[in-house]
């Protein structure tokens, strides 16, 4: 057993309170779609655009608080939503450019050789404050490596491949400020394999990304927040919390029929 009945027990509550809070906030679509009603039910449209703005919620409600919870019992920190710090280096913020052009142009990324030509200059010259965004999730080994992640929809589109990269730069840049001798590593989480069973399609992030050291997909994400086995026992979890929330599910669903 990988997950801890403890872990297990706030993992469900976790989920079974996001839908309960959407059952509490949650308006249907008002548009009309005669033809729609008819063929299918007014419940099942109600239903299926349940399910699509639970989706716009499930990164912040469920996804970050399971993975600080996962990421607890194997890393001295975890935290959602970090913020990581504001102070950049403006040679920093050129090589960035200067990596994201070169990418551009077909060079094959190389996380390890960017961040060791990001640390040569992060102290460097005039050091420029903004606002970056928050890290998704941070967790930091026993001896001090630090992870950054930046949670993404199971389908991430491609046409904002460029800001995914320069985010990931940055968040390098400005924690390699603080301290040139840190051991960072900066990655985009994908929680799920959309394409299950087949493999999931790393060439759609190809070009921008260094697949083996800036991605982990699914298991390869919660397995090494929890530990080998961690992904197929929180699908568990999600199962059993289905389970008990389905006569409330059904109940709210109802009001549809009429």
């Amino acid at each position: 057993m990988v997950l801890s009945k403890e872990q297990k027990i706030f993992i469900k509550d976790v989920i079974k309170t996001c839908v309960r809070k959407k059952f509490q906030n949650y308006k249907p679509e008002s548009s009309n779609m005669p033809f729609h009603y008819r063929l299918l039910g007014k419940d099942r449209l109600a239903l299926y655009s349940f399910i699509h703005s639970l989706n716009t919620s499930f990164g912040t409600s469920i996804f970050e608080p399971v993975a600080v919870a996962l990421a607890k019992n194997h890393f001295k920190k975890a935290e959602a939503q970090y913020v990581l710090g504001t102070a950049i280096s403006e040679e920093v913020q050129n090589k960035i450019q200067q990596i994201i052009n070169n990418l551009s142009t077909g060079k094959d990324p190389n996380k390890k050789n960017e961040i060791e030509a990001i640390r040569k200059i992060c102290q460097s010259g005039k050091m420029n404050h903004f606002r970056t965004v928050k890290v998704d999730l941070f967790v930091e080994s026993a001896d001090g490596e630090k992870f950054l992640f930046d949670l993404k929809t199971a389908k991430p589109n491609i046409s904002n491949f460029k800001d995914f990269k320069r985010t990931l730069l940055e968040w390098i840049g400005i924690e390699l400020a603080k301290n040139t001798a840190s051991k960072v590593n900066s990655l985009i989480a994908i929680p799920y394999n959309p394409y299950e069973p087949e493999p999931y399609q790393r060439w759609t992030l190809k070009g921008m990304l260094d697949i083996d050291n800036e991605l982990k997909v699914a298991n390869e994400f919660w397995d090494f927040l929890g530990g080998s086995g961690a992904y197929e026992e929180l699908l568990k979890c999600f199962e059993i919390a289905g389970i008990e929330l389905r006569p409330e599910i059904d109940t709210y669903f109802k009001r549809f029929r009429k």
